[in-house]
């Protein structure tokens, strides 16, 4: 093998390391395609990618040859861990400066994939209750579900971590375990409080497990006709949704039907309170999401300017334009920072959309359903898919009126 064949060789696996780490972080397909496009031409190659949730095509040529090389490697799925994908950009950043090596991108590389997480098991688990608790707060839960939301959020946590850890064949089950638990475990409470909304408390407990930013991912790559890939988000949002339906139901069903409970009447959290704990979810998920410290702030702040957007909207319109407008405000400020920074967009706009979530409106559809209320549980499930569309032409507009620095 010649120098030319060699280098284009290493260029190559770099590459191949560079996409497979940066898809399994959470960058979307689109996004992950032109960057990995931009890197190769940086590079000295042409390159052709295709990304879906579950496999990625690689094509290199150099640029007088006619034949392409392709690899393709299958993946497990998508993850979000936006401290590493903040070190890959920045490695990346390095690489087109000149400032490292080709060779020592590629050694950093693995560096970076055997990092242990930013954020410890303790604090992750304070991500989970935040977030937890934060969502309760916003669903106008009372004192009680908001701190129940937050214990069986830690619950969901040690599920996940010890699931991963030690087996394997329970991981597609995840959903499932994680509601089925829960359910069982806040319905045997309701027995001593009857009060306590159960669902709700469940509902709150997965919200970092709800899939609306998948199905509404899935819907803004159909617009942009990467039919595979938006395809396969949707159906796996759904099927995810389902698995944490089913879970919740089985278990709390069970319980009921050896227990039946009395319920009493509800009471709520001011309205006051609404955006404070809107703002402690937002918190929560970017200690979940691993963000660097040095964009935690920007990153609260991008759900911030997320809340304006809803408020605005909904003063102006509904809920439904509110998603719209927040989600618009989120990428405007997610991709001007971007740019400013030079970091990726990911890092500030991933938990703003996640903070705008519509799977849980499928999740209450799903409920309403099972207790027979057909009207209400047909209408809230067309409501996702009404709010996900919203988020996917928010995203679409919002980088049309500013478009950043193609980023991870």
């Amino acid at each position: 093998m010649n120098t030319d064949d060699r280098n284009f060789e290493i260029a190559s696996r770099f590459v191949i390391k560079l996409g497979t780490l940066a898809h399994r972080y959470g960058t979307q397909a689109r996004r992950l395609e032109s960057y990995l496009s931009r890197v190769t031409r940086t590079l000295g190659y042409d390159g052709v990618f295709s990304s879906t949730p579950t496999e990625i095509l690689f094509t290199f040529k150099k640029k007088d040859d006619l034949w392409y090389k392709t690899h393709l490697i299958k993946m497990p799925g998508t993850g979000f861990n936006l401290y590493k994908l903040a070190k890959v950009g920045g490695l990346v950043s390095g690489l087109e400066s000149g400032e490292i090596t080709l060779s020592e991108a590629k050694d950093r590389l693995d560096e970076v994939d055997n990092m242990p997480p930013v954020c410890c098991k303790r604090l992750t688990a304070l991500g989970y209750a935040l977030s937890g608790a934060g969502f309760a707060g916003f669903l106008k839960c009372g004192i009680i579900d908001i701190i129940l939301a937050a214990v069986m959020s830690v619950v969901v946590y040690v599920i996940i971590l010890y699931t991963d850890k030690y087996s394997e064949r329970l991981e597609h089950w995840i959903p499932f375990l994680c509601t089925f638990i829960t359910g069982i475990i806040v319905s045997l409470i309701s027995l001593l409080l009857p009060e306590i909304q159960v669902y709700l408390i469940t509902l709150s407990a997965v919200i970092y497990l709800i899939p609306g930013f998948t199905i509404s991912v899935g819907i803004m790559e159909l617009s942009y006709k990467y039919v595979q890939s938006g395809i396969i988000n949707i159906v796996n949002g759904l099927v995810y949704l389902a698995l944490l339906f089913a879970g919740a139901w089985v278990g709390i069903t069970m319980i009921r039907s050896f227990f039946p409970v009395q319920f009493v009447s509800i009471t709520s959290i001011s309205t006051n309170f609404i955006w404070l704990s809107a703002m402690i979810m937002a918190v929560g998920l970017c200690i979940i999401f691993q963000l660097p410290k040095r964009d935690f702030l920007w990153a609260v702040a991008g759900s911030g300017i997320a809340c304006i957007g809803i408020v605005l909207g909904e003063a102006v319109l509904d809920i439904d334009a509110g998603n719209f407008l927040g989600t618009v405000f989120a990428v405007i400020f997610a991709n001007i920072w971007s740019t400013k920074t030079n970091r990726p967009a990911s890092l500030v706009l991933l938990p703003s959309i996640v903070f705008l979530v519509s799977g849980s409106i499928g999740f209450r559809g799903f409920v309403a359903l099972s207790a027979h209320n057909t009207s209400t549980g047909y209408q809230e499930l067309f409501h996702m898919f009404v709010v996900a569309i919203t988020l996917a032409v928010g995203l679409i507009l919002g980088n049309t009126i500013y478009k950043a620095k193609i980023s991870l």
